[in-house]
């Protein structure tokens, strides 16, 4: 059941980058939740509000008809209410890597921690 939950919530996730639903977005990252990457060898870190705001102002992939491919690669649950994951997905045409920490708080699951990496483009 516990794996189930999780699987529903990144149903979610994969959602919101995908449409960019901003109501969605503030059910799936928790406010406190911190964004890391490394690109072009500089350290990228973007509070939710940043990142929320980079989500906000761009076009959907939806909206530019980009193809959708999402894979769970790697699943952690630590206790009842943490969870590591890791997965794949298309963005546009990048193809991206996210490790997310989990957890579940008030009777749902969030974004707490996610560190991003850009491997490829499709």
């Amino acid at each position: 059941m516990l794996i189930n939950e999780i699987r529903e919530f990144l149903n979610d996730y994969f959602d919101v980058l995908q449409t960019q639903d901003m109501a969605l977005f503030d059910r799936v990252f928790h406010k406190a939740c911190v964004l890391y990457s490394q690109q072009d060898g500089a350290l990228v870190v973007r509070p939710f509000a940043a990142y929320r705001e980079m989500v906000q102002g761009r076009e959907a992939p939806a909206v530019g008809n980009f193809p959708r491919s999402e894979e769970l690669l790697m699943l952690d649950v630590l206790s009842p209410s943490m969870a590591t994951v890791k997965v794949r997905l298309r963005l546009f045409n990048n193809i991206m890597e996210d490790h997310l920490n989990l957890m579940k708080h008030e009777g749902r699951w969030m974004v707490y921690a996610k560190h991003f990496y850009r491997i490829g483009t499709a």
